[in-house]
């Protein structure tokens, strides 16, 4: 036996899977291709209801296997349309959350390459290194560095423009725009970035003790990066002599400096980047209300004027039989159609699956909505909340990938819901979140003068009633991006 799966289940799981923030575009191209599906501003509200709305998957398939003229049969679609509401096909419900304060802020400030091209015109260039300095300029990603080798560049530049230039004019443009601001930009690597950055700094500074803190941080990123990021205080002390004063002075001024300039400027891309929850959870009165945010979901209904033409051509053909063009072109309307009534019900099934999901993950989450203590999230895993819902396990999964949850102590990943399970000294069983919120408190209140080895965390959650290998304490510490001791320790 063989099991496929339909195009449109196929689409139907793609559109489940995307997050609200993408579901305007996709809306936007379904509308584009579909000339039947409309997009409108109904005053009258149809109430989608959540809990006893069904999908009927026969009702959405088009007519792609009706394709033969002798299964059409003419006056029967024509009336069974024609007395269907299609009014009913459309989308704008009052479960949906629609404040005019969750729309996506805009960013109008100018972007981070503009920036740089207007300082650009402030240096005097020829036509020729205008150019290839706007081409450099382009080639800078959005942390502000520039990834391409000079020898690609003089490539790009020769294929894009049919400019021939070398690999000294491209290093001069490059120190050049290095002088930009922000300071850093342009840089090759990191090394690069916070000695440019630092090298700014120094040239500016008035204080002699500043300044001499930011020449031997100078000195450190120039000679002795490697250890630096390593830190091996003890070897920069004594290779520089330096006291454990003066060498903590110069790595403050280093800590300072930004990795990526480019993410402080404002209208940067990446600087700008906004979360569009999918869900809104509220507390009103100790009761939690769940909401779907369609403020990306425009209202669609099917076109009006398909149900024009289907009544001209039924008042046409009163009386007679109809032609073969006329056939041709109702069977093109009724593919239409049937494909809008499809979408929109594909969209419905999919808010109807969001919200079954959500509200059974809100249901088993009660206490942490209710309070916002991460130590309050019970183990859970997709099995739990399909047996609730009756979905299947790989439509939760779906449900829970990128999205977004908006709650009254702040935004968060669905995904980060979902834990295994954990059994203490005393038989209780409890989340590995809780774990790991536990082991990042105890990091949080370290000595960073001595940080704490694995070795040791493992002991401390031992003592708490957690029985856990230092091997898993390891894992939970990188999945938390914790670095280990030896890269912790600092001078305090």
């Amino acid at each position: 036996m063989l099991q496929k799966l339909s195009p449109q289940q196929i689409q139907l799981m793609k559109l489940l899977q995307i997050p609200t923030a993408n579901l305007e575009e996709r809306i936007k191209e379904e509308l584009e291709a579909n000339p039947a599906l409309d997009e409108g501003d109904d005053a009258e509200k149809n109430v989608f209801d959540l809990e006893s709305e069904g999908y009927n998957s026969s009702e959405g398939e088009t007519s792609g296997d009706h394709n033969d003229e002798k299964e059409f049969e003419f006056d029967d679609y024509l009336n069974e349309y024609l007395e269907d509401d299609p009014a009913s096909y459309k989308m704008k419900g009052d479960d949906f959350v629609d404040e005019e304060e969750r729309r996506m802020p805009v960013p109008v400030e100018n972007t981070f390459h503009e920036l740089l091209e207007k300082q650009l015109g402030l240096l005097d260039l020829n036509s020729e290194e205008y150019l290839i300095a706007k081409h450099i300029i382009g080639s800078i990603d959005e942390d502000g560095y520039l990834r391409r080798e000079p020898k690609a560049l003089v490539n790009d530049i020769l294929f894009t423009y049919q400019l021939q230039t070398d690999l000294e004019t491209i290093e001069c443009l490059i120190c050049k725009i290095q002088k930009f601001e922000p300071a850093g930009i342009c840089s090759r690597t990191l090394q690069e970035c916070l000695m440019l950055q630092l090298t700014d700094k120094f040239e500016k500074s008035i204080d002699p003790e500043v300044k001499e803190s930011r020449r031997i941080a100078l000195k450190l990123l120039k000679d002795f990066f490697e250890e630096f990021t390593k830190k091996h205080y003890i070897r920069m002390r004594k290779m520089l002599n330096l006291s454990e004063s003066d060498l903590k002075a110069a790595i403050d001024e280093i800590l300072k400096l930004n990795p990526k300039p480019a993410g402080t400027v404002e209208g940067n891309a990446i600087a700008n980047q906004y979360i569009i929850p999918d869900f809104i959870i509220s507390n009103r009165d100790g009761e939690l209300e769940l909401n779907l945010n369609s403020k990306n979901a425009p209202d669609l209904r099917i076109n009006d004027q398909y149900m024009d033409m289907l009544k001209g051509y039924k008042e046409t053909i009163q009386g007679r039989k109809a032609t073969r063009p006329e056939k041709e072109a109702v069977l093109f309307i009724k593919q239409k159609i049937d494909s809008a009534k499809w979408f929109i019900d594909a969209i419905k099934q999919r808010q109807n699956t969001l919200y079954r999901t959500m509200y059974a993950i809100m249901q088993y989450q009660q206490e942490y909505f209710s309070t916002g203590d991460d130590r309050r999230i019970k183990p859970m895993i997709l099995k739990d909340v399909a047996e609730v819902t009756g979905l299947d396990i790989s439509t939760v999964s779906r449900v829970a990938n990128s999205k977004f949850v908006q709650t009254e102590f702040g935004a968060r990943r669905l995904k980060d819901f979902f834990s295994e399970s954990m059994q203490t000294q005393d038989g209780s069983e409890v989340s590995t979140l809780e774990i790991k919120t536990i082991l990042g408190d105890e990091v949080a209140k370290e000595d960073k003068r001595k940080p704490l080895s694995d070795e040791r965390l493992m002991e401390i959650l031992s003592v708490k009633g957690y029985n856990i290998a230092r091997r898993t304490i390891a894992k939970y510490r990188e999945q938390l991006n914790i670095p280990v001791a030896r890269l912790r320790k600092e001078l305090v």
